[in-house]
């Protein structure tokens, strides 16, 4: 709770200004806090009186955190393979654990699973610790973070990552509840403080409009979900070695609430602009949804897939799928062209990673064109076209 002490306010607007959540007004001269409040305490740091204090927000730093060492990754496995981002957490896991001088572990579910542990292994994993049963041919949330728990109360690793998916995104807080640890979601960078060894995780925060650097100084382990195509895998070696641990949990910890009667895949499922190496993306600039079709006919010209912002995602002129940005997808492809996209922070996030990107727009101050490989200012109604005839009749020569 935010307590405001009447005697030592003053009145200032300080905190009223520098709130982001709008939680605090001036009134009659003494600051008064409403239900917008977080307790995020950055009123509390600016209050030079020391009239706002944060009652119940003290924490305690556990006195076994020596105990926690070791990097782990929760390696996803669905439709019969490892998923991609996986492999991203292995690369950024690795100089994690290098830094650390710990063990980089990999945690794997599922049955049938098959060469995944040893690709696991080749691609950065020390021990790969396996629950392979028939009762994990299906994702139940239920079932995987009682075991993702078990595994972490056992072995203690100080750090645990998650790809940032529908999977990840749906247990992994689970886990972090029931273990009171500190979680950080949608991470874009991860980073080892030398000082004391803390993890720092860095993600969009208050629409996108700054990046947060969030740490978890008071428990273990420290837990992140990190975008896909945000990290880089490492090159896979299939001479290393490494431990392979299977894992018999006790049955009652396989058992669910929960029955999968059908799994069925969403045809608009079928489009990953993330395993792409060129993507042609719209957004408010085309106007409305026929305007995709000059975008769908450049990116068919390139032998690439449509992608999109977010307002044109909200606009209906094409499915969530394509949608990259903060709240869509993360890209990285070799080349991303960008049309009628102006480039706000919430988009950029999303694909600024891309190999050359080329952006279009009519408005000269258009935020794209300060990371854009190559700029083209005009009507995209006229260039694309353009561009599109142009890539035809070299492909015909």
């Amino acid at each position: 709770m935010l307590l405001v002490d009447s005697e030592k306010c003053i009145g200032c607007g300080v905190c009223e200004a520098n709130c982001a959540f709008g939680a605090i007004t001036v009134e009659d001269g003494c600051a008064v806090v409403n239900d917008s409040c977080t307790l995020c305490g950055s009123c509390v740091d600016t209050c030079e009186p020391g009239a706002l204090t944060l009652e119940g927000g003290e924490k305690k730093a556990l006195t076994n955190l020596g105990e926690w060492s070791g990097i782990w990754v929760f390696a996803e496995y669905r439709m019969g393979k490892v998923a991609p981002v996986s492999f991203e957490l292995l690369g950024i896991g690795r100089n994690l654990a290098d830094q650390r001088g710990v063990p980089l572990s990999a945690v794997l579910f599922g049955h049938a699973l098959n060469d995944a542990a040893a690709e696991l292994i080749a691609s950065g994993a020390d021990t790969v610790y396996v629950v392979d049963d028939p009762r994990l041919e299906h994702f139940r949330e239920d079932v995987y973070g009682r075991l993702l728990e078990m595994l972490i109360r056992e072995h203690k690793p100080e750090v645990v990552l998650a790809g940032a998916t529908a999977i990840g995104r749906s247990f992994i807080p689970q886990v972090a509840n029931i273990l009171n640890a500190g979680l950080t979601a949608d991470c874009t960078q991860l980073a080892i403080r030398e000082s004391d060894g803390m993890l720092l995780q860095t993600r969009p925060a208050f629409g996108g409009n700054i990046m947060a650097t969030i740490e978890c100084p008071y428990s273990r382990p420290q837990m992140a979900t990190v975008r896909p195509k945000v990290m880089v895998p490492l090159e896979p070696d299939p001479s290393r070695q490494g431990e392979v641990i299977k894992v018999s949990p006790p049955d009652a910890l396989l058992s669910s609430q929960v029955e999968v009667l059908e799994t069925v895949i969403g045809t608009e499922d079928n489009v990953n602009i993330q395993e792409v190496e060129i993507l042609v993306a719209g957004g408010r600039g085309l106007e409305n949804e026929k305007g995709f079709d000059l975008i769908r006919e450049l990116a068919d010209e390139l032998g690439g897939a449509v992608a999109a912002s977010r307002a044109a995602v909200d606009s209906g002129w094409i499915p969530y799928p394509h949608q990259v940005g903060q709240t869509g997808k993360t890209v990285c492809p070799k080349l991303y062209i960008a049309c009628g996209i102006s480039g706000a922070i919430q988009h950029a996030v999303g694909m600024q990673s891309s190999k050359t990107i080329v952006a279009i727009n009519r408005d000269k101050n258009a935020p794209i064109f300060d990371f854009a490989t190559y700029s083209l200012v005009g009507d995209l109604f006229e260039i694309v076209p353009l561009l599109t005839e142009k890539i035809r009749e070299c492909r015909k020569q």
